[in-house]
């Protein structure tokens, strides 16, 4: 990526597909199951992936046909206002949106695409394929907030 600042500072309307690709830090919480609880509104994260997602890179295996094999896959480029909640705190796109700082482990800010691994706040290692949980289960795999990475 020639200039970090560019996409750390510019407005996320203004930023091209390579930029905003790089903004992605790929920890794989965005293509886990969530729910959102009726009462409260608060998005509930759950450790069961995505069946295109792989554990061992936190990437999408299909990432440009994700949306016509997973139709509701979050296409976050299109995101309104109040959608920016389903995704975790940690997230670059929720963190520009709401014109905070990206954390220090961000793979922009470090040069290492490892980083956010290394720092925990991945799924990688930590989540279930959903082939192995019935749609009726899935709540039972929902991550307490202790549990989700943050730094």
């Amino acid at each position: 990526m020639k200039c970090v600042n560019e996409v750390v500072e510019k407005p996320l309307v203004e930023l091209n597909d390579e930029q905003w690709e790089a903004l992605c830090d790929g920890c794989g919480l965005c293509c886990m199951h969530k729910f959102e609880d009726e009462d409260t509104g608060e998005v509930l994260f759950t450790n069961v992936a995505c069946r295109l997602f792989d554990a061992d890179t936190c990437r999408c295996r299909d990432y440009a046909q994700r949306s016509m094999q997973v139709p509701e896959c979050m296409q976050v480029r299109q995101f309104k206002a109040e959608q920016f909640g389903w995704l975790p705190e940690t997230c670059a796109y929720r963190l520009r949106y709401e014109g905070k700082p990206l954390f220090s482990w961000h793979p922009l800010l470090t040069g290492d695409a490892e980083s956010v691994h290394q720092a925990g706040v991945s799924m990688q290692g930590r989540c279930i394929p959903e082939a192995e949980v019935e749609e009726d289960d899935l709540p039972l795999y929902i991550i307490e907030p202790s549990s989700i990475p943050e730094i």
